[in-house]
């Protein structure tokens, strides 16, 4: 299964858009981990304002809407598998 990363912070209302919009795209085939950027200095450094991001390993795939066609490509190129 793959693991998406959600670099979010508390109370961004589009990450929580693009958390709701990426659920039903993974079904059952990832699964995202949702990571509070203020909680690591680096993290907030890196993306700052720029939010939210979505990675797959250490590639940033989109950022502020959420972008299926990359979301799906990931997906079947990795069958499922992180």
């Amino acid at each position: 299964m793959s693991e998406f990363t959600l670099y979010s912070r508390p109370g961004c209302h589009l990450c929580e858009v693009m958390l709701a919009a990426l659920e039903p795209l993974l079904a059952g085939r990832g699964s995202v981990r949702v990571v509070d950027i203020d909680g690591d200095p680096a993290l907030r450094e890196r993306y700052g304002r720029r939010i939210p991001v979505l990675a797959h390993g250490n590639v940033d795939l989109c950022q502020y809407h959420l972008d299926p066609p990359a979301v799906l490509a990931v997906l079947d190129r990795h069958g499922g598998e992180a």
